[in-house]
């Protein structure tokens, strides 16, 4: 019985992320949710406590699925940089499977009451550390060139986690084409000599 209640659950939090994701967290009610799962609304909340709750689920969907897939390649014996472009392709490909948690988890973790942002908040703070450790790991091997690994980390982060507001579904790139294009931009640059690069102003 407790099997099939969560994955009732699931099943709601999956509805419910696609209707915030149309209509915009603030807007959907726990009648609308109630609505597009086809149950009644007591029954809703025999599931969930709050809109909160649910928005909480949806979170942590997200976030342990990037953590256990990233966790469940380090035992494969990739180099950093095929860690990398794997990473770099679970964010943009979750933009096709999970799009609302996707806009959900970026636009509304102010939204999480406590104790729950906390929670998330540490989880995501994981993840980071864990991207970081790719780019350290690269760093040290002579894999990437050497400099401020947490810069490293909020550029590959920034091209990736904001791609779900230009990202077309059926467009020409699907999300892992995408994915091999920011790696390589990451890991090779953008320029035609990669070899002449300019060096910072001395301070």
């Amino acid at each position: 019985m407790q099997a099939t209640a969560d994955v009732r659950r699931r099943e709601i939090v999956d509805l419910a992320a696609g209707l915030f994701d149309v209509r915009g967290y603030d807007r959907v009610t726990m009648d609308d949710i109630a609505a597009a799962a086809g149950i009644a609304k007591p029954t809703l909340y025999h599931y969930f406590k709050s809109k909160d709750q649910i928005l909480y689920w949806v979170h942590e969907a997200f976030i342990d699925l990037l953590i256990s897939r990233h966790e469940q390649r380090l035992t494969t014996g990739l180099t950093p940089p095929q860690l990398l472009l794997e990473v770099m392709a679970d964010i943009l490909e979750l933009m096709e499977s999970h799009r609302g948690h996707v806009r959900v988890f970026f636009e509304h973790h102010r939204e999480l009451p406590e104790p729950g942002r906390a929670t998330i908040l540490e989880r995501r703070d994981r993840y980071s550390q864990m991207v970081r450790d790719v780019l350290q790991s690269g760093m040290d091997a002579g894999d990437f060139r050497k400099g401020d690994v947490h810069l490293a980390a909020f550029a590959v982060f920034g091209m990736c986690n904001w791609a779900y507001q230009w990202y077309q579904a059926g467009g020409s790139l699907r999300t892992r084409q995408i994915a091999y294009q920011f790696w390589d931009y990451v890991v090779y640059g953008l320029g035609a000599k990669p070899q002449s690069v300019a060096q910072p102003p001395a301070t």
